[in-house]
């Protein structure tokens, strides 16, 4: 499906991602410092065309552990230089001579030890230093404009197009599998989990589409997500709920349907509804099919904060720094900037 932009009214300002590795810069930022003692060690690695699962094989091979021993918290992607913490199970500082500073691992810092491995989403979100160049003429007066309703209103949560592979078509082996146990059965549980969560994603996707204009607007019905903890709660009195919308406290939801996560009600639950519909498919069908696949589900949040945004443009090349919170990718931001659906910022959370 086509994405509408949030910033449809101005214009997009096109140009040219990753001309270089270092037109695209990630640090991901800690949600916690290893506490001092425990099996893990903990190390911030800063690399640059080497992505997170070629970065834990190399660590693998040349510290002579289990990939199973080490652990990471976000998922960041080849085509950049990016900073990210690492976990390693029994290993000690001096046998981190073995690996050797090159064109591609940048640097490698101790950080300490502590009692856990790192775990995916054990992070507060990335900082994104970018460059875009070759930018329309009137970036200078359309950037202001796109990144202030981005900032007041929220980014729109969309997931990007890599979700459905090159042919666009992985919801629909999604659908197929969610239906078909036998032909679930002969794929490993990440293979059919990552197309079962395309075919969530698609729907969520629509489900935003139809409330962008409202995305920052609190709904009777609506599962609100309190944005510090993720915690939700359904909507009873939406004119008392605004103003935390409006402080960005809370956000409205879509849902990524499963066996546990409730489905909205009033108008949110009527376009939650409409949107399954048409795929032939209820939510008490939906919810039955993925008992029947042993996944929960989730409510989404329709928008993603921007923080710490600076920009300067230098004649017709752009730099852009910003924040985003776990889980959220810079191609959300470049798409409403650019007016593309580029998967410049694929792979980054």
């Amino acid at each position: 499906m086509t994405m509408p932009f949030l910033t449809a009214a101005l214009p997009g300002i096109g140009g040219q991602m990753r001309a270089l590795p270092e037109d695209f810069q990630v640090e991901e930022r800690p949600l916690y410092l290893p506490c001092g003692e425990g099996e893990h060690l903990y190390v911030k690695i800063r690399k640059r065309l080497l992505s997170t699962p070629d970065l834990v094989l190399r660590l693998s091979s040349v510290l002579g552990v289990k990939a199973q021993a080490i652990g990471v918290a976000g998922l960041k992607d080849a085509r950049a230089v990016t900073t990210q913490m690492v976990s390693l199970l029994g290993v000690t500082p001096d046998r981190l001579d073995r690996l050797k500073v090159d064109e591609q691992l940048l640097s490698v810092e101790v950080l300490g030890r502590h009692r856990n491995r790192l775990r995916p989403g054990h992070h507060a979100g990335n900082h994104f230093r970018l460059v875009i160049r070759d930018v329309a003429t009137h970036a200078r007066e359309t950037v202001p404009l796109v990144t202030d309703i981005l900032v007041r209103r929220g980014v729109p949560n969309y997931f990007g197009p890599q979700r459905q592979g090159r042919s666009g078509q992985n919801y629909q082996i999604g659908a197929e599998l969610l239906v078909d146990r036998s032909r679930r059965n002969r794929l490993s549980r990440s293979k059919r989990m990552w197309y079962l969560n395309a075919y969530q994603s698609h729907f969520f996707n629509d489900m935003l589409a139809r409330r962008l204009d409202r995305l920052d607007r609190i709904l009777v019905g609506d599962w609100a997500m309190k944005m510090e903890n993720g915690a939700c709660f359904l909507v009873e009195d939406a004119t008392q709920e605004q103003p935390r919308a409006d402080r960005f406290e809370i956000s409205p939801t879509g849902i990524l349907f499963g066996s546990r996560v409730s489905w909205a009600g009033g108008e949110p639950g009527e376009i939650e509804r409409a949107v399954v519909a048409e795929s032939g498919a209820t939510p008490e069908s939906l919810t039955e099919a993925a008992k029947a696949c042993g996944f929960r589900g989730e409510r989404r949040s329709l928008r993603i904060p921007l923080a710490d945004l600076e920009w300067a443009l230098e004649g017709p090349v752009l730099t852009l720094s910003f924040s985003l919170p776990p889980g959220a990718y810079a191609t959300s931001v470049l798409r409403e900037l650019m007016k593309t659906d580029s998967q410049a910022a694929e792979n980054v959370r």
